[in-house]
């Protein structure tokens, strides 16, 4: 076990695996941001109009791959808060932290289902079903944090930026980020690296919520 301590009111007990959680959500996120900046300048290998865009049909394979296990790691930071204790209890906890970490789950697997579109253009077969399913997984995750953010706030027991992390990271994925993905590739990947790194900061209060 360990102790929630300075930024956070009042001390109170966690499991070790929560810090531990939060760590593994920190390097996920801060990698996530990583990727998307470099998806942001890499030099387009296919046209535009690919699904695969900017990668080769073999490039975006791996990077689909990777990105599924990066996104574990951003559900075990969702986890991990679910058992922090740093919430109020309620429906706004259960239904934040369950419904955030089903829509992260389904996001992963849809990086996967992404790759039989590889060859495909864009919009074009199999396209349709994809944008639905990142919409309603993405739309899941930021719908969860609000709530789930709702119940830290009123807990109280993190005070200061992490107080305000988890709510911050739901709001964003509504404004701008679902704005952003509807506009050009390289605005649309920076929208989704500056939302990595609202995760990393999840992560890193998880992570040092004993210090």
């Amino acid at each position: 076990m360990t102790r929630v301590g300075t930024g956070t009111l009042p001390a109170t007990s966690v499991p070790l695996w929560v810090s531990r959680a939060g760590a593994v959500c920190m390097s996920a996120g801060i990698l996530g941001a990583a990727s998307g900046i470099l998806l942001a300048v890499y030099p387009g290998q296919v046209p535009e109009e690919m699904f695969s865009y900017p990668l080769t049909a073999d490039g975006f394979t791996v990077i689909q791959v990777w990105f599924f296990v990066q996104h574990l790691g951003l559900l075990a930071g969702i986890a991990a808060l679910a058992r922090a204790q740093n919430m109020a209890p309620g429906r706004s906890a259960r239904w934040g932290t369950g419904l955030a970490a089903a829509g992260m789950a389904m996001l992963a697997v849809t990086e996967l289902i992404a790759i039989t579109a590889r060859d495909s253009t864009y919009p074009g077969d199999g396209t349709g079903l994809l944008d639905a399913l990142y919409g309603v997984s993405t739309i899941a995750v930021g719908v969860g944090l609000v709530l789930a953010g709702i119940a830290v706030r009123r807990g109280g027991r993190w005070t200061g930026w992490r107080g305000l992390v988890v709510l911050v990271a739901g709001i964003f994925v509504f404004v701008p980020m679902l704005p952003a993905l509807m506009g050009p590739f390289v605005l649309a990947r920076l929208a989704i690296t500056a939302w990595m790194l609202l995760f990393a900061a999840l992560g890193y209060a998880l992570w040092r919520a004993d210090t």
